[in-house]
């Protein structure tokens, strides 16, 4: 089994990284100067145990690869790039190998299965930031990640098996679990904040404004009869996970939206977290300006190319006031 990390930003070089340390055969796609440096110097892989260069195989594109039924190519890249990257997977013969979505919301999956047969979800809990061309950080202490994995929309199989249980090897807390995008979208009430934490200072301030983003996404989910797992089980789970440590002189900066504003990569995910309550919303006739207020400013974020912090709080509740009398 061979281990295709699709995107080596902060989630797929830690993953790639401690599979990689544990002898697992792992190749990464990595593309601009952060693959250019991973294939002629290696990765720098900052972890609590210390600094690491891995000298792990990089390619820049699926077609320098050759796929077989036994590859196991995990997508990385946030949710925007996943079209583009199910494409050029085709068209590289790869159409057999396993696709496990290793990827924040809950729109990867079904993109993936309307193009391969066996397609796997993977909720994603683990710290790791990519500031920097050629390296990942991780301030996880004790245990890498939670990374519980099944097959879409439902199952599991021996490949689950196999794959939590290199995981497990890794260093990570990996379970097989049947029912496992229940906990994707538990995980995406978490994620819907993302964008609020790119535009603003979180704190007391904001605290209303993330209640009314999970209010919001609860009550799409009721009308749109989605099973999402309970905070209690979420915790449950969660309670014997990792420890975030500071790293001296990599201060833990925030989440996958902003580290994408932060590096000014020209586009954020907002469209498949926020977006996917404001989808919901549209489909099932639940208001959601909250979502549709963040979703806004991340783009606005993007397009003015304004700093992670812009927009202070008054602003954003101004917004959310705005689009709540619109559906009035």
């Amino acid at each position: 089994m061979r281990f295709v990390i699709y995107g080596a930003g902060a989630i797929g070089g830690t993953i790639g990284a401690r599979l990689h340390r544990q002898g697992f055969e792992v190749v990464l796609i990595a593309r601009g100067e952060h693959g250019n440096l991973l294939a002629t110097r290696g990765l720098d892989f900052i972890a609590p145990d210390g600094a690491h260069r891995l000298r792990i195989a990089t390619v820049a594109h699926p077609r320098e690869l050759e796929f077989s039924a036994d590859d196991v190519v995990l997508l990385c890249m946030k949710s925007q790039h996943t079209p583009g990257a199910l494409e050029d997977l085709l068209a590289c013969g790869a159409e057999d190998a396993a696709i496990v979505c290793a990827q924040n919301g809950v729109a990867n999956e079904r993109m993936a299965l309307r193009r391969f047969e066996r397609v796997y979800a993977m909720v994603v809990n683990l710290p790791a930031m990519h500031l920097v061309p050629g390296e990942v950080v991780t301030q996880a202490d004790g245990i890498g990640g939670i990374l519980d994995t099944g097959r879409y929309p439902l199952g599991s199989d021996a490949l689950v098996e196999a794959l939590t249980g290199a995981l497990q090897q890794a260093g990570f807390s990996a379970e097989p679990d049947p029912r496992v995008m229940r906990k994707k979208y538990a995980k995406l009430l978490m994620n819907i904040n993302n964008a609020l934490q790119a535009a603003t200072e979180l704190g007391d301030a904001t605290r209303e404004i993330s209640r009314l983003l999970r209010d919001e996404a609860l009550a799409c989910y009721a009308a749109a009869g989605i099973d999402c797992a309970a905070a209690e089980e979420v915790r449950a789970r969660n309670a014997p996970g990792y420890r975030v440590v500071d790293l001296p002189g990599r201060p833990r900066g925030g989440g996958s939206s902003w580290q994408s504003i932060a590096r000014g990569t020209g586009n954020v995910e907002a469209d498949y977290l926020n977006g996917e309550i404001v989808l919901l919303g549209r489909l099932h006739g639940v208001p959601t300006p909250a979502n549709r207020a963040c979703q806004a400013l991340a783009w606005r974020m993007v397009r003015e190319s304004l700093p992670v912090g812009h927009f202070p709080v008054a602003e954003v509740q101004a917004l959310i006031d705005r689009f709540a009398r619109e559906v009035r």
